[in-house]
């Protein structure tokens, strides 16, 4: 990433609550990789963005709750975002899901064209894996570009050293190459605004006015039978 730039910044948070969550000690080693490779972060915890279950009627009485307010405003504020997921029953979290349909009800919806790169770390064999593939689901749903390369930190409990650093040096190495490329990717995105972007319609609204369509419409059918 360059260093000659306004550098680019990122949220980084878990979505666990659990004291001494893998999770949580996997985004804070992924805030400071993104510090080390010069980019700047906003570490949160999830504590700070729980929401009640989401509920039409209570939005429409009492407004947001201030956890997806906290969330909505740490976007904005940002150039793209990075959470560590743990993997509930083979999908993501049901408090991230909750707390993610309450802040896409903000207009504008505040992860349309958002840079984001999911982690997980798990016990597991899979590291979690499964719960990144249910979780992408949504967030491209809303027009986030998720990067491509996840990383699932398999066998977590024992993969961590002290210092909270990945102890296998080439596992080590694939998180630092994983999000030096999503670093990149960002920062020419944020930097080169002339570059088409894919947009998605959502619930029926238009793109922004900077943002280029890629897709071409459908052409209208022909009135004359062949």
């Amino acid at each position: 990433m360059s260093k000659q730039r306004e550098p680019v910044s990122f949220l980084v948070f878990s979505a666990s609550l659990r004291a001494g969550s893998l999770n949580t000690t996997l985004a804070k080693l992924a805030a400071s990789t993104i510090e080390r490779q010069g980019g700047a972060v906003d570490l949160t915890a999830m504590s700070a963005l729980d929401a009640p279950s989401y509920n039409q009627d209570a939005q429409t009485r009492e407004g947001f709750p201030p956890g997806a307010a906290e969330l909505r405003r740490r976007l904005d504020a940002t150039d793209g975002f990075v959470i560590a997921s743990p993997e509930y029953n083979g999908s993501m979290p049901g408090l991230l899901k909750n707390l993610i349909d309450w802040v896409s009800r903000f207009r504008p919806q505040p992860f349309n064209g958002k840079h984001a790169l999911l982690l997980s770390a798990s016990p597991s064999m899979a590291g979690g894996n499964r719960g990144l593939w249910a979780l992408r689901v949504p967030l491209e749903h809303l027009g986030t570009r998720v990067y491509p390369d996840m990383f699932s930190l398999a066998q977590a409990h024992q993969a961590f050293d002290a210092q909270g650093k990945i102890a296998d040096p080439q596992l080590a190495g694939r998180l630092d190459q994983t999000i030096a490329g999503f670093m990149d990717l960002a920062e020419a995105a944020k930097h080169y605004p002339c570059a088409k972007t894919a947009w998605i319609e959502f619930l029926g609204e238009h793109p922004n006015s900077p943002i280029d369509r890629v897709d071409q419409p459908a052409q209208p059918a022909s009135k004359h039978s062949s």
